[in-house]
């Protein structure tokens, strides 16, 4: 029988293994490693891996919890993104992730990627209507309705899915049954994560989003604080964080196409009139990315409906180059002759890697599943093929790009 021993101490992990007990001479060698080499091995591993090792004892539990381990973990893995997929099991009635690394210029058409299986989270299709996750945390509201209750209960949960965890906050009621909507984002001055959540209310012949509360994460007690929004608008569901800043597309009266920013750390709101601007409502196909730390809205010039298809000639790139002047520069992509013959169903735009290549995901998901890479440089078109578990039944698949694993625990 053979016997471990470990114990942390200032200066390192001492790893004791004993041999048998039934020899006479009882032999031990013993090898103490310091913490920053054990947290620098930790920190190559893979998301789920880590997950596996907090499990093992109590010193790895306390070490992978350790905020130098995770912010760690999250620099490298800022360094790596990935390309995250969630599935609608059909079957199983819950939410399965994948990720794989992002492929670099993949050369051939028949280029396919073998995600691994990442958690499982109980089904709800709010979870993907939001464009990106949060520093690796997804956000989606659950909606409860009980019999004989008038008003709504609307549960915001937060997910991760390289650790399996989800987090319940605190329930928002709504007495008008149009919805809540709420979005995830970080501060990077108080290193806190905030959700911003509001509910949709029906006012003189249109939909507004009304009662704007906040939440931090990580408090003593989670609740739910007013904050004060001067534009009466009607949110929606395509959003993004950076650096520091929510952003969603909406639209207000005379502002038909406008994108609301909220600063976390402020609390403050500020409105970009996209219209006024770029003298264009946004397409239904809009896509918000992070355009080198810039907002940009990424979307199809000729058409206004949800998706792109082959027909479509060329897609734009609108970044906000300064929120407080409107200032915006625009950049159009011709498609080349070949992209009606590689596109032959409707499409939605996933995001964008690095400044040249566009990834886009079929609208409706088709098994198997895959994705398609237009280089914007060098005009070329590439299909990726994604290998699934057998067995799942595919109701709904999603791309999600430049994913970063995050180990942090809620």
């Amino acid at each position: 029988m053979k016997q471990r021993k470990q114990n942390d101490s200032e200066n390192g992990v001492n790893i004791t293994r004993g041999i048998t007990r039934s020899m006479t001479t009882r032999h031990r060698n013993s090898l103490t490693l310091p913490v920053e080499v054990v947290t620098e091995i930790f920190s190559r591993l893979p998301s789920k891996s880590i997950a596996r090792c907090r499990c093992v004892c109590k010193l790895w539990s306390s070490m992978l919890r350790r905020q130098d381990f995770t912010e760690l973990f999250l620099t490298k893995s800022c360094a790596r993104p990935r390309l995250l997929f969630a599935c609608e099991d059909g079957n199983e009635h819950e939410v399965v992730f994948f990720s794989s690394p992002q492929p670099e210029n993949p050369e051939e058409n028949s280029y396919v990627v073998a995600p691994s299986q990442l958690a499982c989270f109980p089904s709800s299709h709010r979870l993907f209507y939001t464009n990106t996750p949060t520093g690796g945390f997804f956000c989606y509201v659950v909606e409860r309705i009980f019999e004989g209750m008038k008003d709504s209960e609307y549960v915001p949960v937060i997910c991760n899915p390289s650790t399996g965890q989800s987090l319940n906050l605190p329930t928002l009621k709504s007495s008008k049954r149009f919805g809540v909507e709420s979005y995830l984002g970080y501060d990077p001055v108080s290193k806190e994560f905030k959700v911003l959540s509001m509910e949709t209310s029906f006012v003189s012949g249109q939909y507004i989003s009304v009662k704007h509360q906040v939440l931090t994460l990580g408090t003593e007690k989670l609740s739910w604080r007013m904050v004060e929004c001067c534009i009466p608008h009607n949110s929606s569901r395509k959003w993004i964080c950076i650096s520091g800043v929510l952003y969603y597309t909406a639209r207000a009266g005379n502002w038909s196409s406008m994108v609301v920013c909220f600063d976390l750390n402020s609390e403050k709101f500020t409105f970009v009139n996209f219209m006024k601007a770029s003298g264009k409502e946004m397409h239904g196909s809009t896509t918000l990315i992070n355009n080198n730390g810039k907002l940009g809205l990424l979307m199809s010039e000729d058409t206004s409906s949800d998706y792109i298809c082959g027909a479509s000639k060329s897609l734009e790139l609108w970044v906000l180059r300064d929120a407080g002047k409107n200032e915006w520069s625009e950049h159009v992509y011709v498609l080349p002759p070949s992209w009606e013959d590689v596109v032959s169903e409707y499409m939605r735009i996933s995001g964008m890697v690095g400044t040249n290549e566009i990834v886009l995901a079929p609208l409706f998901q088709n098994v198997p599943p895959y994705v398609i890479y237009y280089n914007v440089e060098r005009k070329t078109i590439r299909k990726v093929g994604i290998q699934v578990m057998e067995g799942l039944q595919v109701k709904r698949f999603y791309t999600f790009v430049n994913y970063v694993e995050d180990v942090k625990f809620l």
